[in-house]
Parts: structure tokens; sequence; C-alpha cells
């Protein structure tokens, strides 16, 4: 009889000991959870079990039913550091989320945009894209939908998984004005331009550069074309108006779209994609120089001119070199082949 007394004490003091443990809920590594709804006790001890945070399912239930935690809130939730039974259930009882961090790139189409935050967050691309088309809540923040693309403002951006659309485009929207209108306000007061057309600008700098050493010098060209009322001939906006980035063809400078710059003058109506603060900065404070031309070079950069006949000369270097390229290529294909 004593020594059913002191298993059954044992036991229920092992029990009780492990209910107040700061250890009870731990992992080796950090595991993220995703609670995709409202979730009862039943099926969260079915997804800690799966995640091997905890190892009795019983024993879950029954410090549960103890504290009183039987409903938990939908998000996302990292578990890295050891947490008692009450502090681990209270936190998803309560929906006390941990942040995720969502990346923007720079550079990219709005399809590329959409389709990266929505994988990152609980709503998906359709929700998304409808919230950034929304005539009603665009007009609310002065944009036309052609200008959407430019204030995706790259950066990181730490976030609730759950979110709503219209509350991260808003954040989005937010940033940008923090980190360009408000930071810049007096420059662009001073130059006389709206922030569509510096962000327009700055889309086809952040295009066309490959590198940021670039990019007030390709501003400063732009912006020289501009003031002297030449077309801009900017390549990145004919693979805009096609549709694809890839070399450009000499059809494609006859497309009739209003984004070929090299058939209609001045800015194209909006951004072709989302520059990055570096480019925002390269055209409102461009180089001062005198170049109008510039062609491609074979270590990714760019060979500048100041006369048509210079351009024409660097033209020829870079054509000869691509065909030299491609001679090369067809030769390794060719040995490919015979072997």
């Amino acid at each position: 009889m004593l020594i059913l007394l002191a298993t059954i004490f044992f036991v229920a003091e092992s029990r009780w000991t492990r209910l107040y443990s700061s250890k009870a809920v731990s992992t080796d590594k950090a595991v993220q959870l995703y609670l995709e709804e409202s979730t009862q006790l039943d099926e969260l001890t079915r997804i800690l079990v799966d995640s091997s945070l905890v190892k009795s399912e019983e024993e879950l239930k029954w410090a549960a039913n103890i504290f009183g935690w039987r409903k938990f809130q939908q998000g996302h939730y990292m578990v890295d550091d050891p947490l008692s039974y009450d502090a681990f259930l209270s936190k998803l009882a309560r929906g006390m989320q941990d942040p995720v961090s969502v990346t923007i790139l720079p550079g990219r189409s709005k399809t590329d945009i959409v389709a990266k935050i929505s994988s990152q967050l609980k709503f998906d691309s359709l929700a998304f894209d409808q919230v950034i088309k929304d005539s009603v809540f665009l007009a609310e923040h002065n944009l036309d939908q052609k200008d959407v693309i430019g204030r995706l403002f790259p950066n990181t951006y730490s976030v609730y998984w759950t979110t709503s659309p219209q509350s991260f485009f808003e954040r989005i929207l937010s940033e940008f004005d923090n980190a360009v209108v408000e930071s810049y306000k007096k420059q662009l007061n001073k130059i006389d331009q709206s922030v569509d057309e510096i962000v327009t600008l700055a889309s086809i700098i952040e295009w066309e550069a490959k590198n940021n050493e670039e990019k007030r010098t390709i501003s400063g060209l732009y912006w020289n074309r501009l003031n002297r009322e030449m077309r801009l001939q900017a390549d990145p906006t004919v693979n805009y108006a096609v549709g694809e980035r890839r070399r450009l063809l000499y059809e494609d400078y006859q497309v009739d779209h209003p984004y070929n710059t090299y058939l209609y003058r001045g800015l194209p109506p909006g951004p072709i994609t989302n520059p990055d603060l570096a480019s925002i900065r390269a055209a409102l404070y461009p180089e001062d120089h005198d170049y109008l031309y510039m062609v491609a070079t074979p270590k990714g950069g760019h060979a500048f001119s100041k006369t048509f006949e210079e351009h024409k000369q660097k033209s020829a270097k870079w054509r000869n070199w691509l065909q030299e390229q491609y001679r090369i290529k067809r030769m390794k294909e060719r040995n490919q082949n015979s072997n």
C-alpha cells in the first residue's frame, strides 16, 4: 500500500513539476507555427506533437485544461526559447504573434512583387492585387494605377502574418513617404519636379544601371537629353513596352507604345519598375556632365559619350564584342554536338 501511495505521489509530483517547468515546451532549433484559423485544443495538440514541440499529448491537454486555455488564435508564432505550458498556451490563446519579415527587392515587375508578398503573408496574391488596383483606395492616396509599381518601395518590412492586404499596402506607402517625400521635400521643390516624375526617371535608372556607381552618371545623361528636348531613347522603356526583359531586336524599337521613349518624347507615363533609394537619389541629384549617349560594355557597365560620332565608335566595339561571343558560343555548340 505504501509503495502504491509513493508511486502515485511521485507521478503526481513529476506531473506538477512539469506543469510549471520553464522548459515544458522546447526545441533544439527554432520552429515556426502557422495557425491558419482559430484552432481548438485537439487540433493544436496534433500540430505540436507533429512538430516535436511536446512529447506527451495527454500531458499537454491536461495542462491546457488546468490553465483554462482551449481555443487559440490564428497567426504566426515562433518557438525558439523554452517556455512553460502556461506561457506558451496563453501566447497562442491571446494571439500574441511574432512578426514575419517581408522583403521587397528593387527592379521587379508588379506581378513578381505581388507574388512574393503573398507567399509570405496569409492573404493570397489575388487579394493584394485587388487592393493595389482599387481606384477608390488609390484616389485616397493621390495615386493612379500607373504609379503603383513605383511606390512598392524596396525594403524589409516586419509585419504580422495576418495583416490585411490594405494594411500592408498602406505600410509600404508610409515607408515610401517617409524615405522619399519627406526626406527629399526641399530637393523636389528646388528642381521643380513631381514625385511621380522623379520615381519614373528613377525606375528607368534602376533597370538600366548594373551598379550603384553608375546611377548618377546615367541620371545626368537622361536629364541632359530631357533638358535638350531629345528623346530619352532608353532601352528599358522598350523592354517594358514589349513586356520582356531580353536583348532587343530592331523591330522592338518600332513598337507603338506610350512607354517607348524612342518614339515619344519626355518621360513615359509612369514608372516601369520599383526603384530603390539609390536610384531615386540619383534622379534627384544627377551627376553634372555633358554626356548624351551610352552603350553597354563587356564588363557589365556603360561607356558614355558626349557626341554621336564618339557614340557610334563605342557602339561598334560593343557590337563586335557581341558578335565574337556569338561566334564562340556557336563553336562550343558544334563541338558538343560532334562529341
